[in-house]
């Protein structure tokens, strides 16, 4: 190493040194999306909430969907707000009998999701359609007894002559939230990371 070099690299090590205390705020934006399955509103109910019921036969039982694959929705540059309260978007999901979504049709008939449906949230309902086409189940079915053999409770499907999946239709709430926040980052540190 020559002696040039060696002080080039002394004197970014002291730089570096020296320059610890001196920092700069950074503005951040986080964001916190959670998701939940809601319960639907009876059958005599309005709207899309609503659901038309099946009712059990005698050697019948029912087997819920289980969701296995649920990437979550990706706000990104998409919807620019530094700052959003807690703001829920509703999602009646249709899966068919393989447990994939066939669609997705926003819910705004419920009183928790009246907010998701105003104008300035379309970017959020946009994010939930599009990462519920990617979600997967275990299907929902229809579990068939033999003559005689009965289910221990209506969702037990264990030892059936039969199972036949169904397609049903979910309700799901999206909350979103986008707390603006700011940390503080060493400026050398700034400089040696690449940042502006």
């Amino acid at each position: 190493m020559t002696g040039r070099a060696a002080i080039a690299i002394a004197a970014l090590m002291m730089l570096g040194c020296s320059r610890h205390d001196i920092r700069q705020a950074v503005d951040t934006r986080e964001e916190n999306i959670d998701h939940q399955r809601l319960d639907p509103l009876p059958p005599s109910g309005i709207g899309s909430g609503a659901v038309e019921t099946y009712t059990l036969q005698p050697g019948e039982s029912y087997r819920m969907p289980q969701l296995h694959t649920a990437p979550p929705p990706v706000l990104g540059d998409r919807e620019q707000r530094q700052e959003l309260a807690l703001t829920t978007v509703c999602v009646q999901l249709v899966v068919d009998a393989d447990g994939k979504v066939e669609r997705s049709l926003p819910v705004a008939d419920r009183t928790e999701c009246r907010a998701g449906a105003a104008a300035e949230n379309g970017a959020l309902r946009q994010a939930v359609q599009e990462a519920v086409q990617h979600w997967r189940f275990s299907p929902a079915a229809i579990c068939h007894f033999a003559p005689g053999k009965l289910p221990r409770e209506p969702s037990d499907c264990e030892g059936p002559d039969r199972i036949e999946p169904i397609p049903v239709s979910l309700l799901y709430a999206f909350t979103f939230e986008i707390v603006k926040g700011r940390h503080y980052v060493p400026f050398f540190m700034r400089r040696l990371a690449g940042w502006p």
